[in-house]
């Protein structure tokens, strides 16, 4: 059953200038991070390419998945040059608002359907959907997630087993966000997606996230669950990274 959405934080939500400072996971200060998004934007003509450059940079980051006892940073996140959907998310967020662009997460939580073939008997998992401000307007991803042959990956499998869902997407998932709309794993927007059985409200970070009241005891265990998992989750994403292409159909090759 669909669980109800905690309240969001009162941050007045849709006021891009209430998203663009530090927090406790975001160092907006730290000389690593902003070199590496001046390099990363200084040839952008507008904050379109500025926020697309990003989002390149912290997609072809290797999913991954790792034991850990909190909330990584987003210079930890940076440094470690891979990570799970929460650390992408943080160096995300991080990175754009060093660049001057309003940011901030949508945590919605997921049927458990959707880990199929990468994480066995979870009945639900929270997902961060990244929320960028452009030309006054939200928009959605949470494409960041997947690095692109992990993605290709899983939407292979996804077609050779006919599972419509599983590996953390939908077999007709978006593979790329454009800058001008929104773009979803899942297809669909996540108001529309039955995979998602609950909006838990706007967050800064992830520690943000945990912190908040409703939330907090669950967030405990879902983080002992997936610590005790960690090996096995991050092997398949590496399974399914470093799977062969194989060689296209032809008409011979049909032919019994």
């Amino acid at each position: 059953m669909p669980q109800s959405a905690p309240p969001a934080p009162d941050l007045g939500v849709d006021d891009p200038q209430l998203w663009l400072g530090p927090s406790r996971l975001i160092d907006l200060e730290d000389p690593k991070l902003r070199l590496r998004v001046h390099s990363l934007t200084q040839l952008c003509k507008n904050d379109r390419e500025k926020a697309i450059a990003i989002y390149g940079f912290v997609k072809r980051l290797p999913l991954a998945r790792r034991f850990k006892a909190r909330p990584q940073t987003a210079r930890e996140v940076f440094d470690f040059g891979s990570g799970d959907a929460p650390e992408k998310a943080t160096l995300l967020v991080a990175m754009l608002r060093i660049a001057r662009l309003p940011a901030r997460m949508r945590y919605v939580m997921l049927s458990g359907e959707i880990l199929r073939g990468i994480a066995a008997g979870m009945t639900q998992a929270a997902r961060p959907i990244v929320e960028i401000c452009l030309n006054e307007r939200w928009l959605r991803t949470d494409t960041y997630i997947f690095d692109p042959a992990c993605m290709a990956a899983a939407r292979q499998r996804l077609r050779d087993r006919g599972w419509e869902w599983g590996y953390g997407i939908h077999v007709n998932g978006h593979m790329l966000w454009n800058g001008h709309e929104d773009a979803f794993l899942g297809g669909v927007p996540s108001e529309c997606d039955l995979m998602v059985v609950g909006q838990l409200g706007v967050y800064h970070d992830p520690a943000q996230y945990q912190r908040s009241r409703p939330t907090r005891r669950h967030s405990r265990l879902r983080a002992l669950y997936w610590n005790m998992v960690a090996p096995l989750v991050d092997g398949a994403y590496r399974s399914l990274r470093n799977e062969p292409e194989r060689p296209p159909r032809t008409s011979s090759s049909r032919i019994s």
